[in-house]
């Protein structure tokens, strides 16, 4: 979704032309006439998203400093762009002092608005991502924090919601890198505990003979090194929430006492003559198949029960690459700052890398790939060749058969600029070579078996499967062989069934013909 500016001016051919601006620029525009209006829209009860305010100083009613005033008061922080006919010295000092990012005189030109509009959003977005990872240090982090487009992973946090108000065991299911332990910690920091402890554990990362020690604490003496004192994770996260990564991992020893801690919420310290109660709410997180694991003896069918009460399932980021392009725009917030670099742009070209490759890492792999390439990068700009280790497995996959490009990208993603998805690219005329004399290859029969002529669609359908598989599933080389825009080609191939609603593959179209 592009970001929203609010447009806030008295005079009609202002707004006007400023809402023409904004739009022309990509972002959407939120018009009110008057400072009242303004800041009934940011404070109401369902506000609308808004991400910067193009706001005018001299206004009847409510002027601009007063709206700035407000909005101080009602806790709004956004971006504020001011603008006035009188640009004198001491206007420009209250502005900012007041809370206005920057500041703008009319007319204001657009190229002057939109360097304005992309300054003010980079901030914002690196302001938004430091209070992100300061809520995740907190343990306050939302649902609101974790970043997703894909239907699929809506779907999962609307669930994962559902189990925040109540103490019932959680699972999180998904492969390795997928953001399960955020998932975790939007639980606890949505629910009534987030004032409490969140104690992560990695339970596969622990040597097998310290796991007890390390769960369940142990007294001074009770072993060989245990010179003093150690309460244990469950102590740690008493009145909060303890969450137990890779619990499948745990060995059977640790799963008995696991269980006998959760049905008696309390847990027995190595070495210690009486239990010690606790309270505590957990979440386990797993990327093996428990069930397989229950049939095959390796984890306790009862505990299983007892963890898979409120089982969520993660998807890998394979299944919803439109994610991507946001995710990227996350890690770039982040490591620019940290590394005291300024990247702006990543070329069609690595968008297109990124988005084909398969991410067996999942998100935890393209953020180190992002870290990786901003470490590299000499100028602004990421290209293919800050991912080459991704760029040279994805050409190797492109020399296979069914090999498949449907995640195009047919522009550069520009950091400061509002998110655009793949757009009709302009038509390429190709000229057909004839067919060798005596060659059968790609013929293609107007007539059925009946002697009818065959449908124009039906036609239509052979001729993009045959080009599929002439071109080996390299879709951006079909649309130039086939003369049509990429986005006119995968909307055919929806329409023909090749390719599902989410712009994902329904089915390989290389194997099709």
């Amino acid at each position: 979704m592009a970001e929203s500016i609010l447009i806030v001016d008295d005079d009609p051919v202002t707004r006007r032309l400023l809402e023409s601006m904004v739009s022309r620029f990509g972002y959407r525009a939120v018009v009110v006439d008057g400072g009242d209006a303004a800041i009934a829209l940011l404070t109401g009860e369902e506000a609308p998203r808004v991400d910067a305010v193009v706001l005018d100083l001299v206004m009847p009613d409510l002027d601009g400093m007063g709206v700035l005033a407000r909005m101080r008061e009602s806790g709004v922080t956004l971006p504020v762009i001011v603008q006035t006919a009188h640009g004198g010295i001491d206007n420009v000092v209250s502005a900012m002092r007041a809370g206005a990012s920057d500041f703008v005189v009319k007319p204001v030109g657009a190229e002057r608005l939109q360097v304005s509009l992309r300054n003010a959003l980079a901030v914002k977005a690196l302001e938004g991502e430091l209070q992100r990872v300061k809520r995740s240090h907190d343990g306050t982090l939302t649902f609101k924090d974790i970043i997703t487009r894909n239907e699929r992973m809506r779907g999962m946090l609307r669930a994962a919601e559902k189990a925040v108000g109540s103490a019932i065991p959680v699972l999180v299911e998904g492969e390795s890198g997928v953001g399960k332990e955020l998932i975790a910690r939007a639980i606890h920091g949505s629910g009534e505990r987030r004032a409490k402890p969140f104690v992560a554990v990695n339970c596969g990362a622990i040597p097998e003979n310290l796991v007890e020690s390390v769960l369940f604490g142990h007294e001074k003496g009770a072993f060989t090194g245990a010179t003093e004192r150690h309460l244990g994770k469950f102590v740690e996260a008493t009145g909060g929430t303890l969450f137990l990564d890779e619990v499948g991992e745990l060995p059977p020893a640790v799963q008995v006492k696991l269980l006998r801690a959760l049905q008696e919420d309390q847990v027995e310290p190595v070495g210690a003559r009486r239990p010690v109660k606790v309270d505590v709410r957990i979440i386990s997180a797993t990327n093996r198949d428990l069930i397989a694991d229950v049939k095959t003896g390796r984890f306790r069918e009862d505990l299983f029960y007892r963890l898979h009460v409120f089982p969520i399932g993660v998807p890998p980021l394979r299944e919803r690459r439109e994610d991507i392009p946001d995710l990227i725009r996350h890690f770039l917030a982040r490591f620019c700052a940290e590394e005291g670099k300024r990247v702006h742009l990543v070329t069609a070209e690595a968008l297109t890398l990124l988005r084909t490759y398969r991410w067996p890492g999942n998100v935890r792999q393209l953020e180190n790939a992002i870290f990786r390439a901003v470490v590299l990068a000499d100028g602004a700009t990421l290209g293919v060749d800050e991912f080459p280790q991704i760029a040279a497995h994805v050409h190797a996959m492109e020399a296979l058969p069914q090999a498949t490009d449907l995640m195009t990208a047919t522009e550069d993603l520009d950091i400061d600029q509002p998110l655009r998805f793949v757009e009709e690219a302009p038509p390429l005329k190709v000229e057909a070579k004839p067919t060798q004399a005596g060659e059968t290859r790609g013929v293609l029969p107007m007539v059925n078996a009946s002697g009818d002529i065959r449908p124009l669609a039906e036609l239509e359908a052979d001729v993009i499967r045959f080009a599929i598989s002439h071109c080996r599933g390299r879709m951006s080389e079909v649309a130039r062989r086939l003369g049509i825009g990429r986005s006119t080609l995968y909307r055919k191939l929806e329409g023909l069934g090749f390719v599902g609603t989410g712009g994902e593959p329904g089915h390989n179209p290389a194997s099709e013909g």
